[in-house]
């Protein structure tokens, strides 16, 4: 324990900055302006001025000294009086984007090609423009990636140029974040999310219907499980349950003309296997009704025929929401339970997330986002460190996590925390739901 008097402020720290610039990038979450208003109020107390980017790297990848980036249009300088009661606020303050300046850049030799790194250039000068010598990154795995590759084309600047370090905050509603435990917002949404479902049971249960919610979580079932815990669904399934006999394979062509084998959903026994449960309620447990929970992420192991025309961001993602994974697995459900029974059961899909994305926060996000956002301005002004993300564990206790530890060194791609298979966590949901004898 420190000698330090328990009432008293920790020691105003021995560092150069005199301005910051807070960025956030990606999807939105609750807590977000918990994260913002710490941070910034951290370096505001000692003097630093703070600039917040509008709208992530909207702004920054496109700047040229031609048109000088604007306050009030492209950031604006953040004051007490901007920040009066917004650590619990909804929404995000600053605005935020998909923009990715480092998406012509998916290996280390193509820092070195002045084209691919062009819009990194960009935001690099665009921050110089205005003064910021240090830079706090909030967003999710994506903007990691960004915030990596910024660290990486200025370590390879002319060893006199200015260097602004830059440390990231990790952000998002899927949990599927290496290095942290829990990623503020998650329960949040966990827990607008599990409301939904409990509306849904009631609902389902008066018509004697059920319900196929898709949820976020693109990568990972860490909110889909969690959603589906909290409001006690009758069966979830996500990414790491397409395994064993829902899981199959094809060869895919890459749009650089390489082919790949591409592991793929056996949309059959998956299927089959929500059927099963809904069998199981009717005939052991006499209900005719119930919700089930996918995880969006299962998009991405359709076959590629069921892909096809579907747009991709600027991350090479697939738009999910133009998939409609509820509504194609709703009618896929419907038509093979009255196959199996000869009875026709009311099977609706429909898509969950967007509404948790921006619910207000709990207590528990507001403390962990207001723990990352200090840990933000603790990792830049005590420790001087760069290129490092911000982690909590423990009793909010702050870990600092090098870049390198989190991003493959040749894809520069970032490592996806999944839930593991057989964990606690795992069998927390088989243990809850609707149980089938497989």
């Amino acid at each position: 324990m420190s000698n330090r008097e328990s009432l008293s402020r920790p020691p105003k720290a021995a560092h150069h900055f005199r301005r910051v610039a807070i960025l956030f990038a990606g999807g939105p979450a609750p807590g977000a302006n918990a994260v913002i208003s710490t941070a910034a109020t951290s370096f505001m107390r000692e003097g630093t001025e703070v600039i917040g980017m509008k709208h992530g790297y909207s702004s920054l990848a496109d700047y040229s000294p031609a048109t000088p980036l604007a306050e009030g249009r492209d950031y604006i300088k953040i004051t007490p009086e901007f920040l009066k009661r917004t650590r619990s606020g909804q929404g995000i303050m600053l605005g935020t984007a998909r923009t990715n300046p480092g998406k012509h850049v998916s290996h280390p030799s193509h820092l070195e090609d002045p084209e691919r790194v062009g819009p990194l250039k960009n935001a690099y000068e665009g921050l110089r423009s205005l003064g910021v010598e240090a830079l706090i990154s909030i967003g999710g795995d994506d903007t990691l990636k960004t915030a990596n590759k910024f660290k990486l084309y200025q370590d390879r600047l002319p060893a006199d140029a200015p260097r602004i370090p830059v440390v990231h905050l990790p952000k998002t509603i899927d949990n599927d974040y290496m290095g942290i435990d829990f990623t503020f917002g998650y329960f949040t949404a966990v827990d607008t999310l599990g409301g939904e479902i409990r509306n849904l049971l009631y609902d389902a249960e008066a018509s004697r219907a059920y319900f196929l919610c898709e949820t976020m979580g693109r990568s990972a079932g860490w909110l889909s499980y969690g959603a589906a815990i909290a409001g006690e669904a009758s069966l979830v399934i996500s990414v790491e349950d397409i395994h064993g006999k829902f899981r199959g394979e094809e060869t895919v062509t890459t749009p650089d003309g390489q082919t790949r084998v591409k592991p793929v959903m056996n949309i059959d026994e998956v299927v089959g296997r929500i059927v099963k449960t809904m069998r199981v309620r009717e005939e052991q447990e006499g209900k005719q009704y119930g919700v089930i929970v996918m995880a969006e992420g299962l998009a991405e192991y359709l076959p590629a025929k069921a892909l096809e025309g579907i747009p991709r961001d600027d991350h090479g993602h697939i738009s999910i929401s133009h998939v409609q994974l509820g509504r194609m697995f709703a009618k896929l459900v419907s038509d093979e339970f009255k196959k199996q029974t000869g009875r026709s059961r009311k099977v609706v899909g429909l898509q969950l997330g967007y509404e948790a994305r921006c619910a207000k926060p709990h207590a528990f996000d507001v403390m962990l986002g207001s723990q990352l956002g200090v840990g933000g301005y603790r990792a830049l002004a005590e420790r001087g460190l760069n290129g490092v993300m911000v982690s909590v564990s423990g009793q909010l206790d702050l870990n600092y996590v090098p870049f390198e530890e989190l991003v493959d060194p040749n894809t520069l791609v970032t490592v996806v925390r999944y839930v593991e298979r057989g964990s606690d966590f795992h069998n927390l949901a088989r243990f809850l739901e609707t149980y089938v004898n497989e």
